[in-house]
């Protein structure tokens, strides 16, 4: 038993121990058995360390491998490092800490990103490259972290797969130098599996087919850039429908280009069981081309560089090939193979039918046609027999794109026509505005003697009132035409609809919303004040007619600066700074049928006795007449947006006076004295301004011509101190007579009446501040009250 006990003695041993105390006292016995007791446990506790020694011998030896391993308790004391690990980081060192000072800078996170993803998922590989200085060349080490379970732990794993990388950096070396030579031999490679689709296609192919980069190989297959196979090719013979085989096929790639190609092609067998059908292409036009010499090559690259649309059609209308300026045309979609009827508008399917039917029957204007799904552009059609096919009925179809051309040729017919309704209305209104001026003064005479009270006074009021509508109406077609005097001032766009805003809100009503969006820092503009109101305004009105249920009418402002080509869709607009006001609703929408008649005069969609049809017209003669341009965008119940484009002013500001300002400052006295030559060919104006003036105290001397005004001045013994006369008279003008005038009489006072614009007669006249400008229809208050200013004006 001591044997078993101790574990280190022998039977002989024991057998020498029990005959040698069976004489012992009693005493003795209980010595012995407490030191039994202490060495069986003295025992015990060498056989257990023993047998975890050998353990853990087993354990070191396996992990010393040439691997470097470490394995660390939960809190991070080391509990394991191989030889592998002390010699390459040093004894007593983390890993963890070792790889954070050696690796670079970029891979620093990724081992604490390892760490951490390893306490999450249990087990993370990460790979990072150290720097060793001038000591080595840096080394690539694959780093794998493994969490143990409870009680816990970490191992750490590294391997240098330096090596390993570089033969495999080397291996794809040499496969990138095979396929640089695969892409650059003259002849077509490809192969496909055995559902057809691509695998490999070399870069002679694919840019046969007009195919870019690796777009074969991104899943298309054999079938999706085959059209139809030769006349001596089965079409089993293509893919791997067939274990070898070829023939002639024609291909057509991605974009619709076509290559005629010989095909030799092989069955091959992949490693993993498949199978892949390898095929080398060689391209008969370009075999056909080397044959007929370097002029015969340039032809089909000329061909597809042309600028018009070319195609080849069958008799059935089928396409069977194009060129890239029809693809343009077409909108880049894939169109061969289809049929030509579905490449046009439905309306003008039959003009393209009765053309295929009879190419080149007429020497007339070639037939235009609309391409649908090209934002419809429009191109003429040239037609002609295929000779290489006119035993089939193919046809070759030219198509000249002409949509700028269209597009251009409507706007000079729409200019010409705002133009010629624009002459016309400004020469009604100048013969209205003689009618008018006589009207309006003598009623103005009439109530000179009639005040209020008299029972004629209501009478003449009422035919005052109704004379002053028509001057209005009158000044409206002015204003379309660009014939209106405007006294345009620097101003910002902003403060003018600033102020205007209130005005606004209660022209739209409470049932629709009213937001102003300005833009930063607008450039100035050189408009008349009160005329541009009347564009916002006239707008404004518009768009609250055209939302009777309530809306919303957005102003929006911003700096504009157009380029040499002009704005997207619109007519020509010269390059520079613009100022663009949009002011668009969300109401009923304009209709495509009528959006070009919108600002001919006299035009309304309002029910009768709702409107002049007057009011876009007279935006469209302001806008123009101040050098700017306005756009309508609309669409049925999508709302209208218009966008005005007025020209920035890079001058400075100048302080004008209106003519209200100037009656103002003069106060109620309007007499005078003085002499005043009157030229008027029209009797009933010139009668009315002579009574007129004389009723306010001046000598008037009347000419209905201006050869009647120079022998007046010239017989006329005292002193003429104004002279008055009309802009358009038969014979001798205004501006005619005062260059004439000038000669012998450069100091006279001119004031100018005239129903046209200020600008028309200023432009054939010196610069002169003795010449003053009264427009018609005037009233009596206003002719008096300007000669009195210029009659002032001559005294200071």
């Amino acid at each position: 038993m001591a044997a078993w006990l101790l574990g280190a003695g022998t039977a002989a041993a024991a057998e020498s121990f029990s005959v040698s105390v069976s004489s012992w006292p009693a005493g003795n016995w209980v010595l012995l058995g407490a030191a039994v007791l202490i060495l069986g446990s003295l025992g015990g506790v060498f056989l257990e360390r023993r047998g975890r020694n050998h353990d853990r011998r087993l354990l070191e030896g396996g992990l010393e491998t040439t691997a470097i391993r470490q394995i660390t308790a939960p809190d991070g004391e080391i509990f394991f490092s191989n030889a592998a690990c002390v010699r390459t980081f040093g004894k007593g060192v983390p890993i963890a800490a070792a790889l954070q000072q050696r690796c670079r800078e970029g891979d620093r996170q990724s081992i604490v990103d390892a760490a951490l993803g390893a306490e999450r998922d249990g087990r993370a590989v990460i790979e990072v490259e150290t720097v060793e200085g001038n000591a080595g060349s840096p080394r690539v080490l694959q780093v794998e972290v493994t969490t143990l379970p409870a009680p816990g732990g970490v191992v750490w794993r590294v391997v240098d797969c330096t090596e390993e990388r570089g033969r495999a950096v080397a291996a794809m070396k040499d496969l990138a130098a095979l396929r640089l030579v695969l892409d650059q031999v003259p002849v077509g490679l490809y192969a496909v599996d055995a559902a057809g689709r691509f695998m490999f296609a070399n870069g002679t192919f694919s840019a046969w087919l007009g195919a870019a980069g690796n777009q074969l190989t991104s899943g298309l297959g054999l079938s999706d850039v085959t059209a139809l196979p030769g006349p001596d090719t089965p079409w089993d013979a293509l893919g791997d429908r067939s274990p070898a085989g070829g023939g002639r096929v024609r291909f057509r790639g991605p974009g619709g280009k076509l290559l005629d190609g010989l095909v030799v092609q092989q069955r091959a067998l992949r490693p993993d069981g498949g199978s892949l059908t390898c095929a080398a292409v060689m391209d008969l036009g370009r075999e056909a081309a080397a044959a007929v010499g370097p002029e015969g090559r340039r032809l089909p690259i000329l061909l597809d560089e042309a600028p018009l649309g070319v195609a080849l059609v069958d008799a059935q209308g089928r396409i069977g090939a194009c060129n890239q300026a029809f693809r343009v045309l077409s909108g880049g979609e894939q169109w061969v193979g289809r049929n030509l009827d579905d490449l046009v508008h439905p309306e003008d399917r039959p003009i393209l039918a009765e053309n295929l039917k009879h190419p080149g029957r007429g020497g007339g204007k070639p037939p235009q046609l609309r391409f649908q799904g090209s934002g419809e552009r429009v191109a003429s059609l040239f037609a002609a027999a295929d000779e290489a096919a006119s035993a089939h009925g193919g046809l070759v179809a030219y198509f000249v794109d002409v949509t700028e051309q269209r597009r251009l040729e409507t706007q000079v017919a729409q200019s010409a026509k705002m133009q010629a309704v624009g002459q016309l209305a400004g020469g009604i209104a100048h013969d209205f505005n003689n009618l008018l001026t006589a009207m309006i003064g003598f009623c103005d005479l009439l109530l000179l003697r009639h005040r209020a009270g008299d029972q004629s006074f209501a009478d003449i009021m009422q035919v005052k009132q109704n004379a002053n509508r028509a001057a209005g109406l009158v000044r409206q077609l002015l204003a379309f035409s660009r014939q209106q005097t405007l006294q345009p001032r620097v101003l910002n766009i902003a403060d003018v609809l600033g102020e205007l805003s209130h005005l606004l809100r209660r022209l739209i009503g409470e049932n629709i919303e009213l937001e102003m969006v300005h833009g930063r820092d607008l450039h100035a503009v050189r408009v008349d004040h009160g005329q541009l109101e009347q564009v916002i305004i006239n707008l404004a009105v518009n768009a609250r007619d055209a939302m009777p249920e309530g809306g919303k009418l957005t102003i929006r402002t911003a700096n504009v600066a157009v380029g040499p080509g002009g704005l997207p869709r619109r007519e020509i607009v010269p390059e520079g700074d613009y100022v663009r006001i949009e002011v668009a609703d969300t109401g009923t929408g304009i209709g495509p049928d009528i959006v070009d008649r919108i600002f001919e005069p006299f035009f309304s969609t309002k029910e009768v006795g709702s409107g002049t049809g007057l009011g876009l017209a007279t935006v469209y003669g302001i806008v123009k007449q101040t050098g700017g341009f306005i756009f309508v965008d609309s669409a049925p119940a999508q709302g209208a947006t218009f966008g005005i484009y007025l020209p920035r002013h890079l001058g400075q500001a100048a302080e004008t006076t209106s003519r209200r300002d100037a009656e103002a400052g003069l106060g109620q006295d309007l007499t005078g004295i003085g002499t005043v030559l009157l030229v008027e060919d029209e009797d009933a104006v010139r009668l009315f301004g002579a009574r007129a003036l004389r009723n306010k105290g001046y000598n008037v001397l009347e000419a209905r011509s201006g050869e009647a005004a120079l022998e007046i001045i010239g017989s006329h013994q005292g002193s003429i101190d104004l002279m008055i006369t009309d802009v358009v008279m038969p014979r001798m003008d205004g501006p005619t007579l005062i260059r004439r005038i000038r000669g012998f009489r450069p100091d006279m006072k001119v004031i100018f009446i005239s129903g046209y614009a200020e600008d028309d007669f200023r432009r054939r006249l010196d610069q002169n501040a003795d010449i003053y400008f009264l427009a018609k229809p005037f009233s009596l208050k206003q002719l008096a009250g300007k000669v009195k200013e210029v009659m002032r004006e001559g005294e200071a």
